[in-house]
């Protein structure tokens, strides 16, 4: 059973500081999320990854504000002690008024601790410094950016040398615009690592190697459930255990002792 008390956003630093990785899962319903706080994972997400492994659909593009509002609300509702982050979905940062009224919503109403935006534009830099601002913790996501992948596709970021110091340079102003968290999807090992090294704040990987201060997953992966099956980073924990339980256990044991990712 989980005894941890209430994460916040200063132990989550602490962690960083102290060389602890930080555990973090998405979740998308009130019994999930208690299965995952009890596991002790410090950090859970609700992404709009919901649209694809919850709602059906092909991308996350789909997926509403009030859908956001509603999974963080239950969530949240199942969560005791773990910080909860909820994604602003696609163009509810449209503006700096759509931003502010979504980040409204999602702290006032879903009860999120934290809300999190993808890319590293100036707009973007705009509106976490004003939302940072008002109070509203900011957490960064670049990389692999799935909100645009009509775009660029789902291809890995930072590939070459100058892809590379962009990624970097786009850490650093996310983190002087406000950001209190950053999320680096796909991109390679050693820049995760320079970036983690180089920021103040906690910076989370997703199929980017094992040198970040944590790691995110969806949690339909590790248990195998995914629609389309899971990406190659990830890892089904649940094939050799008896319970979902137990398997989000091995995932955040894995995590804080290095035991995953495997790859440098």
């Amino acid at each position: 059973m989980n005894t941890q008390k209430r994460m916040t956003l200063t132990r989550l630093k602490k962690m960083k500081r102290d060389g602890q990785k930080i555990v973090c899962l998405t979740a998308y319903d009130a019994a999930m999320a208690h299965w995952v706080d009890q596991a002790g994972v410090n950090v859970i997400l609700v992404g709009d990854t919901l649209g694809m492994v919850v709602q059906g659909h092909e991308t996350t593009l789909p997926v509403t504000l009030a859908d956001m509002v509603y999974h963080t609300q239950m969530v949240q509702r199942g969560n005791k002690s773990a910080w909860c982050v909820a994604d602003m979905p696609f163009m509810s940062d449209g503006s700096i008024d759509k931003a502010m009224e979504a980040a409204a919503a999602l702290m006032k109403q879903a009860r999120a601790n934290m809300v999190k935006l993808e890319g590293a534009s100036k707009r973007i830099l705009s509106i976490v410094e004003q939302l940072s601002e008002l109070g509203v913790p900011v957490c960064g996501h670049i990389g692999l950016l799935p909100q645009l992948v009509e775009k660029n596709g789902y291809r890995r970021a930072g590939q070459d040398d100058a892809s590379a110091r962009v990624l970097e340079e786009e850490a650093v102003a996310l983190e002087q615009a406000g950001a209190e968290m950053l999320v680096l999807e796909c991109v390679p090992s050693d820049t995760a690592k320079r970036i983690s090294e180089n920021l103040n704040i906690p910076v989370i990987g997703i199929g980017s190697g094992k040198e970040s201060d944590g790691q995110v997953l969806v949690l339909n992966d590790i248990l195998g459930t995914s629609l389309g099956g899971a990406p190659r980073f990830a890892k089904n924990f649940l094939q050799d255990k008896n319970s979902i339980q137990e398997a989000i256990e091995q995932y955040a044991f894995d995590v804080r002792n290095g035991h995953f990712p495997l790859e440098s």
